[in-house]
């Protein structure tokens, strides 16, 4: 063993580290510490590493590195039982560390992790030098990574430029291919405005026209109406001159009874000549006939009336469901716990369903009843029953909403009849043309069967 000046025994235990220790001689010496740390005893072991004791090399090296670093600096007696079990698993490398010559073939960090747990004369200087080693390898590594991704990220700029190079050809093929489509859309538009503006001009024409013949048929009806107001004149001479043609025959003038009979005679076929030449219908109404009354047979608006069904008679439901293509849409919940609202709400559903099915057959209507399903815990697993469509709300949606769409979906037109109580939904789905009738009243009408 080589002695200090002082003639004391120098094994490195003196000598001090003045820098932390590398990362890569502080991972090897972990290591060391872990795979020796299985062959000692629990009392062999310092107290804050002996709840490690059960585990495996790697699950040691992991969560106890910290705690196994701190106890080889400063437990003396730890260092010295790892350092046996090294003795014994590394004798060749442990030897030459004690002769001051550590193998020049091996890895510098293993030496160096060795020298530190052994702590050889001049172990400081190992350590040191791996550390330095270290550097310079992860330097030289990571300068030819760094050159690596040099060369990859030119290649892919390279790729990039080419990719650009194209996508720029074929988007000024698209710009040039969209300029002559839009130089053709701009002609094909200037030729539709031309057309415009030559519907426009005939049509202009063609209003004027038909001014022009309103006009003369107004002049055209003025006129006939003067010669008809004219004719009535000579009709009223003509009847009186009648008159004193039979007071004329009366008294026995016979020369001014014939002259009476030929202005009559005149006076008729002009009157049968303007009928011709107007056209006049023979008259088909009757004074009668303007009288407001009831004829026989016919209904009353009072009959009317009487014949309409209150809004909570229950075969209102049959007369709306009676309509073409009619669509029934049913608030679930807001049914059953009006009419049994004790039930589970499994069985109030069952209830509702299975007499909504009878009501289909019956009525051949389209059913859909909607459930809130914002609640639900799960899904509900449920068979739907013949002819009715059953729908839950999704998460965050309400029936009443779920409701509303269903009526929104449906085309304008189409008879659209929802059952609820509630005042906002029956108000809503008015709006939208649907038909909202109470829950009670459908329940009356399902407890006939």
């Amino acid at each position: 063993m080589v002695q200090s000046a002082g003639g004391e025994p120098d094994d490195g235990t003196a000598e001090v580290l003045d820098r932390p220790l590398p990362d890569g001689v502080r991972r090897r010496v972990v290591r060391l510490v872990s795979d020796a740390f299985g062959g000692l005893t629990l009392a062999e072991l310092p107290a804050q590493l002996r709840q490690y004791a059960r585990f495996t090399p790697t699950r040691r090296a992991k969560f106890a590195g910290n705690a196994m670093a701190a106890a080889l600096e400063s437990e003396a007696l730890f260092r010295q039982r790892i350092g046996e079990r090294l003795r014994e698993s590394q004798a060749e490398l442990a030897g030459a560390l004690d002769a001051g010559a550590p193998p020049p073939a091996a890895d510098p960090l293993d030496v160096a992790a060795a020298a530190y747990v052994l702590r050889p004369a001049g172990w400081v200087k190992l350590v040191t030098a791996a550390g330095e080693e270290a550097q310079r390898a992860d330097a030289e590594r990571a300068d030819d990574e760094t050159r690596a991704e040099l060369e990859r990220l030119r290649e892919e700029l390279a790729a990039a430029r080419g990719q650009t190079r194209a996508e720029t050809e074929r988007l000024r093929a698209e710009l040039e291919a969209a300029r002559r489509e839009a130089e053709s859309l701009h002609r094909k538009l200037r030729g539709a405005l031309s057309d415009v503006k030559r519907g426009e001009a005939a049509l202009r024409k063609a209003a004027a026209r038909t001014e022009a013949v309103r006009a003369e048929s107004q002049a055209q009806v003025s006129a006939a109406e003067s010669e008809t107001r004219r004719l009535k004149a000579r009709l009223g001479e003509t009847e009186a001159a009648l008159e004193a043609s039979r007071k004329a025959a009366r008294e026995g003038r016979s020369v001014e009874d014939m002259r009476v009979r030929l202005l009559l005679d005149t006076v008729l076929d002009a009157a049968q000549g303007l009928r011709r030449e107007l056209a006049l219908p023979p008259v088909s109404v009757r004074p009668a006939e303007t009288v407001d009354a009831v004829e026989p047979g016919r209904m009353s608006p009072k009959d009317i009336a009487a014949r309409a069904l209150s809004e909570s008679d229950p075969a209102v439901i049959d007369q709306l469901l009676a309509l073409p293509q009619a669509h029934l849409v049913v608030d679930g919940y807001n049914v059953t716990k009006t009419g049994y609202p004790t039930m589970p709400l499994e069985k109030q559903r069952l209830r509702l369903l299975g007499s909504l099915s009878q009501l289909a057959l019956q009525s051949g209507a389209e059913v859909t009843c909607v459930f809130d399903g914002a609640e639900l815990a799960a899904p509900v697993l449920l068979a739907p029953p013949r002819g009715v469509r059953v729908l839950f709300s999704k998460p965050g949606v309400t029936a009443d909403e779920l409701i509303r769409q269903l009526v929104r979906a449906e085309p304008p037109g189409r008879p659209v009849v929802v059952v609820s109580t509630d005042r906002e939904v029956a108000d809503g789905i008015a709006k939208a043309g649907a038909r909202p009738v109470a829950s009670a009243v459908l329940l009356k009408r399902l407890s006939r069967g």
